[in-house]
């Protein structure tokens, strides 16, 4: 029995050291070395202080700031301890009435504006805490932005290209806009 257990037991702990200690550790290490933004969580920062990260979506509401996705997380929009989806499929008749009320209210506030919506405006993520809205969705809220800040189109179109991340290596995934990043920019920036 001794012959047995003896090994398995060293093994066990070596194992255990491996695995449990040295080798977190050393990614750890390589992460705060090569990638420090990346391993703190990616926290911007404004003023000095933490205002998010640029991984979770954040919830912006008033008309002088870009908005991004909706959130299906619950009690409240982008919380970050209930990431998931709302499991909706596209026949469920409860989808087709939160995009219907999403439009309905992208519309009441930027009356004027008659282009079509876009698609990552009125539906969430499967997280339901994406950080991120195509160029076209934040296209299409410019003027309701340029109204609400009495700036010209011209100014906020250069802070969203600013803030247009192409595909990565030039062909996985799409181009995207980082919401809070625009919109501390934007406070920054344009006051």
């Amino acid at each position: 029995m001794k012959t047995i257990l003896r090994p398995a037991i060293t093994l066990f702990l070596l194992l255990s050291v491996l695995t449990g200690m040295v080798y977190p550790l050393a990614v750890t290490v390589i992460a705060q070395i090569f990638f420090p933004s990346a391993a703190n969580g990616s926290l911007l920062e404004k003023d000095g202080k933490v205002v998010g990260s640029a991984l979770i979506g954040q919830n912006f509401s008033g008309s002088q700031y870009f908005w991004g996705r909706p959130s299906a997380t619950a009690p409240y929009p982008n919380n970050g301890v209930a990431s998931g989806g709302s499991n909706m499929g596209p026949l469920n008749p409860a989808l087709a009435e939160a995009v219907k009320a999403r439009i309905n209210a992208l519309r009441e506030a930027d009356p004027a504006n008659a282009q079509p919506v876009p698609i990552d405006l009125v539906t969430s993520s499967a997280s339901g805490l994406d950080p991120e809205i195509s160029p076209a969705a934040a296209e299409y809220q410019i003027k309701r932005v340029a109204k609400a800040r009495n700036l010209n189109y011209e100014q906020l179109h250069q802070l969203v290209i600013k803030h247009t991340d192409s595909r990565l290596f030039g062909f996985l995934g799409e181009a995207r806009v980082n919401v809070l990043a625009l919109n501390l920019d934007l406070d920054a920036e344009l006051k």
